[in-house]
């Protein structure tokens, strides 16, 4: 069996949904497995429909109001045209007025799902039995859990896609079925070891970030950016412990993995959606998965 297994990494998805678009339409790879975290788990259902194409389409025309109907930053771009976020103070003020749990809200991400992955699109994935797995962090139970297409209704899996992508504090806190809910990347940012677990034997993992950090966080300017270097740090070194469980579970089980990390660090704050920068990030990963295949003449059954 052979599985995608998509890291989390918010705008960043664009550069896996290039490598994936590569491996899929050029490789002619077949997955029975599609595991994903986070932004992962945007992709991976309609790249188990074939659908590449329309997914290329989404991810690279989304801006932030597509995903939040409650944005708690204010966005400056600089001489250099990079781009910047600082606390929306009045986002903030409303929040706290109306005692929400979380700074922001992603009320519309839940929307664009249903618009953009139809039910009868989600019958067809049913009907060809592949594993489509979710990864989403239950909070009030402390524990990962690892949603499957095949165990959900229609809505329940849309839901769960949200969830998994829902990085609070700065998105929406979910409750579900008597739980709390929340970014599945807070435990399992990349899901190998649930692959393998699952059957697979060659593993193509993407993920989202360089495979040596090239990044030093700039210095706290408040508590919103410290709240933000944390949450960085946390994802970061609860990747890597990933990777490592990944890579000592395929040893065990004589199982193949392929990793594509990014050549180099797209961006500072994956919560920046800008379409020409994810447009660009597809074509970066296309090209990516290109070059690292160039001289591969495997056939995979």
């Amino acid at each position: 069996m052979q599985a995608l297994v998509i890291s989390g990494g918010g705008s960043k998805g664009a550069f896996a949904g290039g490598v994936a678009e590569f491996l899929i339409n050029e490789m002619r790879y077949k997955y029975d497995i599609y595991m994903g975290t986070s932004t992962g788990s945007l992709l991976i259902s309609h790249l188990a429909l074939d659908k590449v194409s329309k997914i290329k389409s989404i991810f690279t025309s989304v801006d932030e109001s597509n995903i939040f109907d409650a944005y708690p930053f204010l966005i400056r771009e600089d001489k250099q045209h990079n781009k910047h976020i600082s606390i929306n103070h009045l986002i903030m003020i409303k929040s706290f007025i109306e005692r929400k749990k979380t700074f922001g809200e992603s009320l519309n991400l839940r929307k664009l799902i249903g618009k953009t992955l139809s039910k009868d699109e989600f019958e067809v994935l049913k009907i060809q039995k592949k594993e489509i797995c979710v990864t989403v962090s239950n909070l009030s139970l402390n524990q990962i859990e690892y949603k499957s297409i095949q165990d959900a209704s229609y809505e329940d899996f849309c839901d769960w896609i949200w969830i998994s992508s829902n990085y609070v504090p700065f998105m929406s806190l979910v409750e579900k079925n008597g739980y709390e809910y929340a970014d599945g990347g807070f435990g399992s940012m990349v899901p190998i070891e649930e692959a393998i677990n699952k059957g697979a034997k060659i593993i193509d993992v993407i993920i989202l970030e360089t495979e040596v950090n090239e990044r030093n966080q700039m210095p706290s300017k408040n508590v919103f950016s410290l709240l933000s270097n944390l949450h960085f740090y946390m994802t970061e070194r609860i990747e890597r412990q990933n990777i490592r469980i990944g890579k000592l579970a395929a040893i065990n089980k004589g199982v193949t993995l392929n990793f594509y990390y990014t050549p180099t660090e797209l961006v500072a704050t994956s919560l920046i959606f800008d379409k020409k920068l994810m447009a660009k990030w597809w074509s970066m990963g296309y090209q990516y998965a290109k070059s690292r295949n160039e001289n591969t003449n495997e056939f995979r059954i």
